[in-house]
């Protein structure tokens, strides 16, 4: 995307209003995975993001601008160089620079936390709130990721022995007959009133098979189904949402939809039990209260999950999530997956994400 210029009257106009001296600048870090994590998608060893800083009369905000490789859409070849527009630019301010990044929603995503932060009374307190105060904690899912057999059998007990009642396994990388035994096998000693059970599919059912899948799937008692077919094939996902035996979650369905009608349009067409909403994917915060207003309007459920961010980007999609009041568990990360994330006050205990003010930030590039 070729950003536009904007008339000279106009930048001169913004210039009255925000700080002359405001600076922006970014860096690029690698997270790196304690072990390879399965996806349909492949494995995962590392994953990049990228931090921008903003500073003004001695504050500093940052943000995280987690660009998903393979998934995001502004995994695109000029990504860094928009990010250097948006950083030279910064002067703008955030809602002129957010209306035109809307191709390029993890950069919308990094621009909101890093101005929240500027403002914020307190380092990375961005919502204040009982969960800030270590009141409150969030429930969320305890994620399996994918793998052996034996490998997703000892996450699933670990899940249970640390307080998790609602589990979400990654589905679709190995057989599909041992991947239901391993749910046979947690029904066989929880119930569904003791484990709540999600899968997550991402995309990997084609539309002929899926059906019977999801037929097989709803024998154990399945709270639903992430993204059962490849996002785009907006027809069949309808037909499946219509029939299907088992709640039915868009998740990459949503990526790549900037427009409020659009957005509109396609819950009405797909009809969805469920929508999930990744800020770092579909626009931040203010992207994502589109879809949730779009979706509260068609009956449709919805939760927040993050998308594999440092304790930085996982830190805001929290407290905004808290400030929700969303009583489902949420599909959180716990910042425990990488060798070398932030020290942060985020922790889970009991299955459930809560905010420990004992433990000090350590935000060191």
């Amino acid at each position: 995307m070729e950003i536009p210029a904007f008339h000279f009257l106009k930048i001169q106009h913004f210039l009255t209003i925000f700080d002359k001296n405001m600076i922006a600048t970014y860096q690029k870090y690698t997270l790196n995975f304690k072990q390879p994590s399965g996806t349909s998608r492949g494995v995962l060893k590392t994953k990049d993001t990228w931090f921008i800083t903003i500073e003004s009369d001695g504050k500093k905000g940052i943000g995280e601008c987690g660009m998903f490789r393979g998934l995001s859409v502004d995994d695109r070849p000029d990504f860094e160089s928009v990010l250097r527009w948006t950083c030279k630019n910064i002067f703008l301010g955030k809602e002129v620079l957010l209306s035109k990044l809307k191709e390029f929603p993890s950069i919308q995503f990094g621009l909101e936390m890093a101005f929240l932060d500027l403002e914020a009374e307190a380092p990375f307190e961005l919502f204040p709130s009982k969960f800030t105060k270590g009141e409150a904690a969030i429930p969320i899912n305890g994620l399996i990721w994918m793998g052996t057999e034996g490998f997703m059998k000892e996450q699933i007990t670990s899940k249970i022995d640390a307080g998790f009642n609602c589990i979400k396994l990654k589905i679709g990388a190995i057989d599909f007959q041992t991947e239901l035994d391993l749910l046979k096998s947690i029904r066989t000693h929880f119930s569904a009133k003791d484990i709540e059970l999600r899968v997550d599919a991402n995309g990997a059912f084609t539309p002929e098979d899926a059906l019977e899948k999801l037929k097989r799937l709803s024998d154990y008692d399945l709270h639903s189904i992430e993204q059962p077919i490849k996002q785009g094939q907006v027809e069949e996902m309808a037909k499946l949402c219509d029939i299907t035996p088992l709640d039915i979650a868009l998740d990459e369905e949503l990526i790549g939809v900037f427009d409020v009608t659009d957005k509109q349009d396609l819950l009405q067409t797909i009809k969805p039990q469920y929508i999930i909403l990744k800020p770092t994917l579909v626009g931040g915060i203010k992207g994502s209260n589109e879809w949730i207003e779009a979706a509260n309007a068609n009956n449709i459920g919805n939760w927040i999950t993050s998308a594999l961010e440092s304790n930085i980007g996982l830190n805001a999609i929290a407290q905004w999530t808290y400030t929700l009041q969303n009583a489902m568990p949420q599909g959180l990360g716990t910042g425990s997956l990488f060798t070398n994330n932030f020290e942060s006050p985020l922790v889970v205990k009991n299955g459930g994400l809560e905010y420990d003010n004992t433990i000090n930030w350590n935000f060191n590039l």
